[in-house]
This record gives C-alpha cells, sequence and structure tokens, in this order.
C-alpha cells in the first residue's frame, strides 16, 4: 500500500498527462467509485475466512493457535506484497496491476475450498494477501494523487470501503452458509464477484484517471525529515507493530471466540462482526481529526481507548446487544481513527521524496505483525483462556502504544 506520488511511478509506456486530466470530474468520481467497489470487494474477501473458521476447524481437527494463524496469515501475503507492487507500477500501469491484483486474491480464496490440509490452506490464503496487496497499493495511490490536498481523507475514502466490505460479509456469509451447508460456498461466490469486478474495471476506468499524477504536479506538502531513521517514523513504526497485533488478534478470532468459547451458532455470532464494519465507515471523519488534531491526542487517546475495548470484548457475561456496540465502537477507534491516521502520520513524518517509503514502512510492519496476531492469540488463550488473553494482546499492547505516542513530535512532521 505504498503511497508514491513521483512521477517514477508512472511508467514511460502509459505516457500519461501530468496536468489536470481530460473528462469531467463526475466521470472521474464515477470511475473512482468502481475501483472502491472492487475494493470493498476486497475488504470482505478479508472476512470471510475468519468468519468461517470455525466451520474449517471442525472439518479438519486444527487446534485453535493454528487456526488463529489461517486467520491471519494473508497479513504476510500483505505486508511480503508491497515492496513488489511498488516495483510493478514503475513499469506498469495502476489498471493492469490492480486488475492482476484482483485476479490472484480472488484465485486464491476460490483455491482454499480445494485444500487438503493445513499447509495447502495456510499457502492459499497466504498468496491471497500478495494479490490484496497489488489491488490496495495503486489505490492509496490514486486517492492521495487524485486527492492531494487532504490526504488522510482520502485514504479515509478508501478505508470506507474496507468498512462497507466489513458489513456485507458478515451479513451474506452466514446466509450462503445455510443454504448451501458448506463454508466453501460462501468463499465460490465471493471468488466469482472478484472476477465480475474485473471485467467492470477493465471496460469502464480510463487510464487517464486511474494514472494520474496531480500530486506530483502540485508539489504539495512541505517539512518532515530526510531519513527513515528519525524519531516518528521509528515511534509510528512501533505503533504500527501494536496496531498490527491487537487489530487482528480481533479481527482474527473473535468470532471463533464467540463460537467456541461462547457456543454462539453462526447466525448470532458471525453478523457481530458487521458493527466493525460500520465503525470503520466513519474513517473520512477519523481523517480529518488527524489533519487537525495533534498526533499525540489522535494516537494516544486511540490507543487508550483501544484497551478498554478490548476488555470490555472478552467479558463473558455481556450481552449480543452489548457486543454488538462494543464491536461498533472498535471499528471507530481501531480503523477508522488508529489505522488510517497510522497510514497518514508515516507519510507526514517524511519529506514529499520519501513519502512511498513512509507508506512502505507502515504497511510492512502493521502487516508484518498481523501475520503472527492470531498464531499468538491462540497460544495466548490455550495457555491463559480467551479473558487474559484480550487482556495481553489488545488491552496491555494498546496501553504501551498510548504511552508510545506521547514521545512523538508533531512539529518535525509536514504540512
Amino acid at each position: 500500500m505504498q503511497i508514491s506520488d513521483q512521477a517514477s511511478t508512472t511508467p514511460a509506456t502509459t505516457a500519461a498527462p501530468t496536468g489536470e486530466q481530460p473528462g469531467t470530474s463526475g466521470a472521474a468520481i464515477a470511475m473512482y467509485c468502481v475501483l472502491l467497489a472492487a475494493y470493498s470487494l476486497m475488504a470482505a474477501d478479508r472476512y470471510l475466512f475468519p468468519a468461517l473458521a470455525a466451520n474449517v476447524r471442525q472439518e479438519f481437527a486444527f487446534s485453535i493457535p493454528r487456526t488463529g494463524l489461517l486467520t491471519t496469515i494473508f497479513t504476510l501475503g500483505l505486508g511480503i506484497g508491497g515492496l513488489p507492487t511498488g516495483y510493478l507500477l514503475s513499469r506498469f500501469t495502476r489498471k493492469l496491476v490492480m486488475l492482476t491484483g484482483i485476479a490472484i486474491f480472488s484465485a486464491g480464496i476460490a483455491a482454499t475450498t480445494i485444500a487438503t490440509g493445513f499447509w495447502t490452506m495456510l499457502i492459499c490464503l497466504a498468496v491471497t494477501g500478495i494479490g490484496m496487496a497489488m489491488m490496495a497499493t495503486p489505490m492509496f495511490a490514486l486517492a492521495a494523487s487524485y486527492f492531494y490536498r487532504n490526504r488522510a481523507a482520502a485514504i479515509g475514502s478508501v478505508n470506507v470501503c474496507y468498512g462497507l466490505g466489513g458489513f456485507y460479509a458478515p451479513v451474506l456469509t452466514p446466509i450462503v452458509l445455510a443454504s448451501y451447508g458448506t463454508w466453501r460456498a460462501p468463499m465460490l461466490a465471493f471468488a466469482a464477484v472478484g472476477f465480475v469486478m474485473i471485467v467492470l474495471i477493465a471496460l469502464l476506468v480510463r487510464p487517464w484517471f486511474s494514472e494520474t499524477r496531480r500530486a506530483a504536479v502540485a508539489k504539495a506538502g512541505s517539512g518532515g525529515a530526510d531519513t527513515l531513521m528519525n524519531r516518528n517514523t521509528i515511534l509510528l513504526t512501533a505503533l504500527s507493530v501494536v496496531e498490527g497485533l491487537a487489530l487482528y488478534s480481533f479481527l482474527g478470532m473473535y468470532t471463533t471466540y464467540l463460537r467456541v468459547e461462547l457456543q454462539y451458532d453462526p447466525a448470532t455470532a458471525i453478523p457481530i462482526m458487521k458493527y466493525f464494519g460500520l465503525g470503520a465507515l466513519l474513517s473520512i471523519f477519523g481523517g480529518w481529526l488527524g489533519d487537525r488534531l495533534s498526533p499525540r491526542v489522535v494516537m494516544g487517546g486511540g490507543f487508550l481507548l483501544s484497551a478498554l475495548l478490548g476488555y470490555l470484548l472478552y467479558q463473558p457475561d455481556a450481552s449480543v446487544a452489548m457486543r454488538n456496540f462494543l464491536t461498533f465502537s472498535y471499528g471507530v477507534v481501531a480503523s477508522a481513527v488508529l489505522y488510517v491516521n497510522l497510514a497518514g502520520y508515516h507519510v507526514k513524518a517524511l519529506r514529499g521524496h520519501l513519502a512511498s517509503r513512509g507508506s512502505g514502512m507502515f504497511v510492512t510492519t502493521l502487516y508484518a505483525s498481523s501475520a503472527l496476531a492470531g498464531y499468538l492469540m491462540g497460544e495466548l488463550v490455550s495457555n491463559f483462556g480467551w479473558l487474559l488473553a484480550g487482556e495481553l494482546q489488545m488491552s496491555l499492547l494498546c496501553m504501551i502504544g498510548a504511552a508510545l505516542s506521547l514521545a512523538l513530535r508533531p512539529s518535525e512532521m509536514s504540512l
């Protein structure tokens, strides 16, 4: 998900103009909506396996730690895929890279249904993450370039579609699961929609929009550090690790907790996660806050609230209505505020010519730690139980994140 506004990211073969592109703004918004729809599908695919993990575990007799690893291993592919995607974007168009990414993660989702055991399933799910990186990286680059005057809010608009995918995936998944009686049916259905999106993007999205370089022409922004080895970037990198471990322990394992520990049926447990997606819909507002308030306030307050919510989410006596509310609140704090602004602050911590490296640092550290989040949560659960595991991996880690946030230096960030 490297945000790159430099001219070098547009291949010479594209011959994209450098100024305002031809066509109406309405057409640009329409094409942007098509791409956002594809991004929401990618987000929905992220929720599929965690929602179905209890069914898969029952069929294959996987342990809790192994199941946890499967629910978050796609993030390893996301982290690994960021670097080669940046290389591809320097030689091919954003549109081609996105189309290839959608094909890879859709094929990976479909292939998971024919996996014969843990390792083949692990590989298929990791490959989906590489495809997701190839979709997400140019999407963030496009949003930051076309809406360069409000980058955090633009990143927020992309994350809104993450929220949409996180809303409709938990709604549709149990319906398809109940209709066909197998966990493979929802995965095949979502994979098929991915290939439909490839056709729509190929036909409807024009190069004058997908290859826009408005930010490179405007040369917006000033200030920031001249090297990655600066106080703010180092602190933000640590905060990204904390966010990855906490956020994806919840996304990967909370449905399993509801079904295995609390014995919720699928029709009750899976839809609870849609409220996280609803919370993420406030991402534009979260980006707006990040553009206007001190990073110390945004990050410190966000991590403190995450610590509190992490503690409450694993209280066994909470009602379904309370879990819906807590899950929504966690979506607002962890996704709309912390995720969006971590991405934005990594860019603001550096001068413009290092923006893509800052974004790459965010993606690599957050998603590399996320890949281990489910496995770590599973090990903690096996040794200490769900309540203490939640307190350690969500609450304690986020309290450490809040303390680290106080050491940020907003005066050294770019405008």
